[in-house]
């Protein structure tokens, strides 16, 4: 399909004015040189897949986008752009075994992924070891903090968003602001959802909430019953639930057919038309924290979402296209800087880069955090995630 020059294209292109030194490299096996290929990885399959999906499809946006414009400049020679996708399913053994086929490809220049956190610890030492940068969404801490770095020590994974650290105490702090007391901690033991909870649990600690409860379920749970009869007679206000938008639905369903009234506080991957649409009525009322600003909030978000729309009609937007869509745009901004599709010269590249996205402006500290990053409190309103509080 071919694709109109579009505004938002010319704006984050514009952006990309970074001097090209030298002419690109010719892939191993001589195969040539007017390829570039980012890599991509999410759950495309399984209980995420509807978020796997938006993921893959901000990416596949961006790489359309850029193609129409003219593609890259390198040295003078045109670049087209090609998106290579993966399906990680969720599942850290998958996750594992996707990345070291990503690694083998020698003639792949960067990844944008993985989605869930225990995959992208179990996929970046992987990467490093290649010499592969990774643009990420995942957000436990240790993503960044224990990350893997290049032989020659470079920083090889950098979050595109706020991490739990940032995310769970706002999301506390707004609990206690909103005149919430008693809180109920439950999460799906996953690196993403147990990592979220203990930042929660140890925030509202500190700032006089109770935590009534800490229980611990699956990713795959589908009956929260007997925990919530547990709670209900706890005198709880509030469930903060550390897991997916899947799980998290059912969870809000399952509580109001027991008539729990407690306040659920949900963690980003649950700020999702998918959560609003599965959980229905149960969702109203939801406080949700997201790790980078809505779409409605953004200044080209509502051009995006039009475009996204229109290439993937009948795909409601989830929670992390838009970010996505941003990685491919930095990892192309870090291969024109290097002038090279060379993996390790376009880590290197990376070093001070800075380019204004559609999530707004994109640089990183060293240690690979995004900087500037927003955590966004939010609240489900007539079928709708309704922007309320903003913490940098």
């Amino acid at each position: 399909m071919k694709f109109k020059y579009l505004t938002l294209t010319a704006a984050i292109f514009g952006s990309l004015t970074l001097v090209a030194c030298g002419a690109g490299d010719k892939k191993a096996g001589g195969e040539s040189a007017n390829v570039i290929k980012i890599a991509t990885a999410s759950p495309l399959s399984g209980g995420q897949a509807t978020a796997g999906k938006d993921n893959e499809s901000g990416a596949r946006l961006a790489v359309e986008e850029i193609n129409a414009a003219g593609g890259v400049d390198i040295g003078g020679k045109k670049y087209t752009v090609e998106l290579v996708s993966e399906d990680d399913a969720g599942d850290p053994k998958q996750g594992g075994t996707v990345a070291q086929k990503i690694a083998d490809d020698k003639s792949i220049s960067a990844v944008v992924g993985h989605y869930n956190s225990g995959v992208t610890i179990v996929a970046q030492p992987i990467y490093a070891k290649a010499n592969l940068v990774a643009f990420t969404v995942s957000t436990n801490p240790d993503v960044i903090n224990k990350a893997a770095k290049s032989d020659s020590g470079m920083t090889m994974i950098y979050r595109l968003d706020g991490s739990d650290a940032m995310q769970g105490p706002a999301l506390a702090t707004f609990a206690q602001k909103k005149g919430l007391k008693n809180i109920a901690i439950l999460d799906d033991a996953t690196a993403y959802g147990k990592g979220l909870a203990d930042e929660v649990e140890k925030k509202a600690k500190s700032i006089g909430l109770t935590v009534i409860a800490h229980e611990s379920a699956t990713d795959k749970t589908t009956d929260f019953k007997a925990i919530l009869t547990k709670l209900k007679s706890m005198g709880i206000d509030s469930i903060f639930w550390g897991g997916y938008d899947d799980t998290a639905a059912t969870l809000a369903k399952q509580a109001r057919e027991l008539g729990i009234t407690a306040t659920f506080l949900m963690p980003d991957a649950v700020c999702t038309d998918n959560y609003l649409k599965i959980a229905a009525a149960a969702a109203e009322g939801t406080i949700c924290s997201a790790t980078s600003l809505p779409l409605a909030d953004l200044p080209k978000g509502g051009e995006f979402k039009a475009n996204f729309e229109k290439r993937f009609p009948g795909q409601p937007m989830q929670a992390y296209g838009s970010l996505y869509y941003d990685g491919v745009y930095t990892a192309v901004a870090a291969i024109k800087k290097a002038g090279s599709t060379e993996p390790g010269k376009v880590a290197a590249a990376m070093k001070g880069l800075s380019l204004e996205g559609l999530t707004g402006p994109i640089s990183f500290e060293d240690s690979g955090e995004r900087k500037d990053a927003i955590i966004a409190i939010s609240e489900a309103k007539g079928g709708k995630f309704v922007t309320v509080d903003q913490i940098k």
